[in-house]
């Protein structure tokens, strides 16, 4: 009889969380501190993703659905929490774009590529798409509306600039969970803002005690391990010369996404297209209409003054994104080319952040 061990990445991952914690106690570099605490988060997303996906297995498909929609971004509203806490609110406003960007273009472009170079033609619920793409735009718009007129009321009236967009992100939030209460009426449960659970078991589902500590422990060494991140950007920014800006535009949103990225590239490698297209664009409307307007309230209650002040860097790259990510699918249809589409205008946007 042969025994077969499956080695999971995530646990040498894991030992950038040791690392992480003797670098700050040892007076390590900055660097190591940064990269160790980057490292460790990866698998501890995947961590909460994991635990998330089998708590789903005793809710049922809806409140399954529900609970990826709220947990599914949870890492990277950690670290972003952190972050205007320590005051970084450069980094958290350029981390929301960044999300969006990264779903958009690199987890979308990547796994319709490497699906499309697998499977040939591939193809997916066009009237899911349809509905996705319009909420896409949407989303979209509701986050640059404040940012142009924000720019313009800036200037004439500050004072107004954060009842602006504090009162945008209620809205915001109402409309998400408008689309969540649809969701629970919906015989065929296809809303964008409830994704449905990707097919992590090969085995017996994990028991809800053991799923709850998981879910809570990862998220507890999260939270620390931001701690640590937040506090080594500005001097990282300083010593290799990265912006903030570019920081927190790419790296962040890689790091905090890293986990829930793969899951939808192998769904689509294993042609599992409506989940794959599903996890991209539905993570990327829950940054927008429930991330970013909870970010706004959460910094009002800690004191700081952070808007939709999106630069217009961020608002092309938005626009872009979000008109170019809507026409490859509408047509429920998708090839390698187009991922490599995707992904060409994400690398020449990051090349462009890179050097503002």
């Amino acid at each position: 009889m042969t025994l077969k061990i499956k080695f999971d990445y995530r646990y040498l991952l894991l030992l950038g969380f040791p690392v992480a914690f003797l670098s700050e106690a040892l007076g390590w570099s900055d660097m190591v501190r940064f990269v160790a605490s980057a490292i460790a988060i990866v698998p501890l997303a995947g961590f909460i993703g994991e635990a998330t996906e089998e708590l789903a297995v005793h809710t049922g498909p809806k409140i399954g659905g529900l609970l990826n929609a709220t947990l599914g971004n949870a890492a990277e509203l950690i670290i972003t929490i952190v972050a205007i806490k320590e005051g970084v609110l450069e980094l958290v406003i350029a981390s929301i774009t960044g999300s969006i960007l990264g779903n958009l273009l690199l987890v979308l472009g990547l796994s319709l590529l490497l699906g499309g170079l697998k499977n040939g033609w591939q193809k997916f619920d066009s009237t899911q798409a349809t509905t996705n793409a319009t909420m896409m735009i949407l989303a979209v718009a509701a986050l640059m509306v404040p940012a142009v007129f924000g720019s313009y009321i800036d200037v004439v009236n500050h004072e107004a600039l954060q009842p602006l967009s504090m009162m945008t992100a209620v809205i915001m939030i109402a409309i998400y969970g408008l689309g969540i209460y649809f969701s629970f009426t919906q015989t065929d449960d296809k809303s964008p803002l409830t994704r449905p659970a990707a097919d992590v078991h090969e085995g017996k589902a994990w028991p809800v005690k053991k799923s709850v500590a998981v879910l809570t422990v990862a998220t507890i060494a999260i939270v620390f391990m931001s701690e640590l991140l937040v506090g080594a950007v500005e001097h990282v920014v300083t010593q290799i010369g990265w912006s903030e800006f570019f920081v927190g535009i790419i790296i962040v949103p890689l790091v905090g996404n890293a986990a829930e990225h793969m899951v939808a590239v192998q769904m689509a490698l294993k042609n599992q297209m409506d989940l794959s297209v599903e996890i991209a664009l539905g993570s990327s409307l829950q940054i927008a209409l429930f991330v970013a307007p909870l970010l706004i309230i959460i910094a009002a209650l800690m004191g700081q003054e952070l808007a939709f002040s999106f630069n217009e860097f961020e608002l092309v790259a938005l626009a872009a994104a979000g008109v170019v990510g809507v026409f490859v699918i509408k047509d429920g249809r998708s090839n390698w080319l187009e991922g490599a589409q995707l992904l060409a205008l994400y690398l020449i946007l990051g090349v462009a952040f890179f050097f503002l």
